[in-house]
């Protein structure tokens, strides 16, 4: 990846340091673009004592405000050959706004990223051969997307729904993305898995022992298929490197595999739902999306 220049962001926490690492490890000039810079800086220093690593750079982003994604964007100079879509924040309890007014998971999780990419297709475009990398959840499968009442201003506000339908709608911008065939760009989707990161802090714990996951001291207890940080960063560094991919757009990966389709898929472990590659679904969202941003 030596020469490759990479934008991750949320690189630094949880899989997206992970990826970071993985990716700077292989050669490439990784931008890790978060909310709070200061905390790449062991990064930096892991790579700096590392003669084979590429450089790590940082940035301040915030994808819910779209003062900072422009901010962010205007700075960028250069090709840009991967934008790892990483960030996200899951099940807030109770209905929060972004800056713009948004519910606040759909708007960190899709549309910030939706705005982040769209400013940087020419960078992209300029590689001549750039590929997007968006980290989705198994979660998609429990809510398509709902263009009628996106941000919950009408329906019962629910955490997981909320969820759920902004990792819908980064799949649907990974098929969306067809659009860009012609400028180079690639753009797949992925599930990491179950993992326990900072992804979590915003569930309470008596939810976390329901789910396992927490004993009765406040501890933090795994399940045995739940993966690691670097296990479950490792389809997106495939997604972002692997010459397998070479070419290969708009399709949900799993587990370093491509996922099959399924019209029944909560109940298909592993599987993609059809609402989330529906194509007719993709190019609506994309023509929301657009005019969303362009109210602000």
């Amino acid at each position: 990846m030596t020469g490759r220049r990479i934008l991750v962001t949320g690189g630094a926490s949880g899989i997206g340091t992970e990826t970071v690492r993985a990716l700077a490890a292989a050669g490439a000039e990784v931008t890790v673009a978060t909310r709070r810079p200061k905390m790449v800086e062991p990064l930096q220093r892991e790579a700096a004592g590392n003669r084979k690593s590429g450089p790590i750079h940082s940035a301040h982003l915030d994808l819910a405000d779209l003062a900072s994604v422009k901010a962010f964007t205007q700075g960028w100079q250069g090709p840009l050959d991967v934008l790892v879509a990483n960030a996200g924040i899951m099940a807030l309890p109770r209905w929060e706004a972004s800056t713009q007014g948004w519910e606040l998971q759909l708007a960190t999780n899709f549309l910030g990223h939706f705005a982040l990419a769209t400013a940087l297709h020419t960078a992209m475009a300029q590689s001549g051969d750039a590929r997007i990398v968006v980290v989705s959840s198994g979660a998609h499968r429990t809510a398509p997307f709902d263009f009628n009442d996106p941000h919950f201003e009408r329906r019962p506000y629910d955490p997981w729904q909320a969820y759920g339908q902004s990792k819908t709608a980064e799949v649907l911008f990974t098929v969306g993305a067809h659009r860009w065939a012609r400028d180079g760009i690639t753009a797949n989707s992925l599930n990491p898995g179950y993992i326990l990161t900072n992804l979590q802090r915003h569930i309470d714990d008596d939810t976390m022992r329901s789910l396992g996951v927490m004993d009765a001291e406040g501890n933090l207890t795994p399940l045995p298929y739940y993966k690691t940080p670097a296990q479950g960063a490792a389809t997106s560094v495939l997604l972002a490197t692997s010459p397998l991919l070479q070419g290969v757009s708009g399709r949900y990966f799993e587990d370093n595999q491509q996922a099959p389709i399924s019209a029944d898929a909560l109940n298909t472990p592993g599987s993609v739902a059809a609402h989330a590659l529906d194509l007719q679904a993709a190019d609506r969202l994309w023509h929301y999306a657009s005019g969303a941003l362009q109210l602000w």
